[in-house]
């Protein structure tokens, strides 16, 4: 029963998508499909990480005075975190799902969790306030309409609808400058955020070549071309340099 109403949610799900025009992935069956493993990484010493003062509310902002800004992460072994990787192009492949659960964006200690939020075109996502403070949500989309709302301590939560596929979406906070994060509205499921490591996973990809697409905030863009097998694994590493 309850798989019966899982597929009738993503069947409905899916038809909204194709009746709205914002999708012109056609989602398939996909048989005997590969595993793309990769890693993003920054050739050579890394810039230092830029210190962001922290100007108001410092009783829930941090007391310390700064903040990290998270717009270059590089790990120990070099691995950028919060870069999206994506299948840029591809037309068919497997269905993309709706969410399991609401996808969310936290404003915590005055700062956006997590930086970057990925959500399926024709989502809504959840602008949560766990500080209690004055926030602004300002987003600079332009395929989706532009929001700027302000969110006191009170209203907890602002849901926010994104409909046609966008990425990079910035999100700014009026009240606090240094607060930014990244929303990608993604338009089939080849998408990825690198984790802590740089390291990232595309699943039952259909075999052939691609062209895979990495973005950085601050280092912009790359493409890497790779050839998934039939119930194989290719592995990749797409390597960023100081410009």
């Amino acid at each position: 029963m309850r798989r019966a109403v899982a597929v009738a949610s993503s069947m409905a799900w899916l038809g909204f998508l194709a009746a709205s025009g914002v999708w012109a992935y056609e989602a398939t069956t996909v048989a005997n499909g590969g595993t793309i493993k990769g890693t993003v990484t920054f050739q050579g010493t890394p810039p230092a990480p830029q210190k962001l003062e922290v100007t108001k509310d410092a009783n829930v902002c941090g007391t310390e005075g700064v903040k990290v800004s998270e717009t270059l992460v590089v790990g120990a072994g070099g691995g950028i975190a919060n870069a999206v990787v994506r299948l840029s192009g591809i037309t068919k492949g497997a269905a993309l799902q709706p969410p399991a659960a609401k996808p969310t964006l936290d404003q915590k200690v005055c700062q956006f969790r997590p930086h970057v939020v990925m959500l399926p075109a024709g989502t809504a996502l959840s602008v949560t306030n766990s500080d209690g403070i004055l926030h602004n949500v300002h987003t600079y989309g332009e395929a989706n309409p532009p929001v700027n709302k302000a969110q006191p301590g009170f209203k907890k939560q602002i849901d926010l609808q994104f409909d046609k596929p966008e990425f990079p979406i910035r999100v700014e906070c009026d009240a606090h400058s240094w607060m930014k994060a990244w929303i990608v509205v993604q338009d089939h499921p080849y998408y990825a955020v690198t984790d802590a490591s740089g390291s990232f996973t595309l699943a039952n990809v259909p075999p052939g070549d691609y062209d895979l697409e990495v973005w950085q905030e601050t280092l912009g863009r790359k493409t890497a071309k790779v050839s998934v097998p039939a119930g194989g694994t290719v592995s990749t590493a797409i390597t960023f340099a100081a410009s």
